[in-house]
């Protein structure tokens, strides 16, 4: 398994550790609220860069909705798209990789990135997203998820790791 596929099975899971334990806070918490902003905002990123990937048009005008999902509905969304990363990212080569695509910004601008640049944007992105509803969520005196990339690989491959699993 290639770095870029295991990057991407880590964020499936951490997305799922930390959709998980928001589901659990329910809707009257603090968090809820701009958990689902910055999560909302990085789920519309991933399918702007999903449709750049293979060269497809999109919908989406801006990198924000202007209507907010409900955590349920946004969870069930987020889950499938970090299905279709996983199983788009198995299939690419390094030729693929390093092919350069053109684009067009939310903004117009024109853009030019390797699916490989564009792939790795997505995973900080989403990181960088976890990251502030880690920090809202710890200002509110709640524990964040623990979804650091070290604790995936030693559940995930537990046996290649030195752990047993269970």
């Amino acid at each position: 398994m290639h770095t870029l596929h295991r990057l991407f099975r880590y964020k499936a899971w951490a997305n799922d550790q930390l959709l998980t334990i928001l589901a659990g806070l329910g809707s009257d918490s603090p968090v809820t609220g701009p958990a689902i902003r910055a999560l909302s905002h990085s789920y519309v990123v991933d399918r702007i860069f999903a449709a750049h990937l293979r060269r497809r048009a999109h919908a989406y005008i801006c990198a924000n909705l202007s209507e907010m999902p409900t955590l349920e509905e946004l969870s069930q969304e987020i889950r499938e798209s970090d299905r279709e990363y996983i199983a788009y990212v198995a299939t690419l080569d390094r030729e693929a990789l390093e092919e350069s695509i053109r684009f067009a910004f939310t903004d117009g601008a024109p853009g030019c990135m390797t699916r490989e640049e564009m792939l790795v944007h997505v995973i900080n992105h989403g990181t960088g997203h976890r990251g502030q509803i880690s920090a809202v969520m710890l200002l509110n005196g709640l524990s964040p998820a623990a979804d650091g990339f070290t604790t995936y690989l030693h559940e995930a491959e537990a046996s290649t790791r030195g752990r047993s699993a269970g």
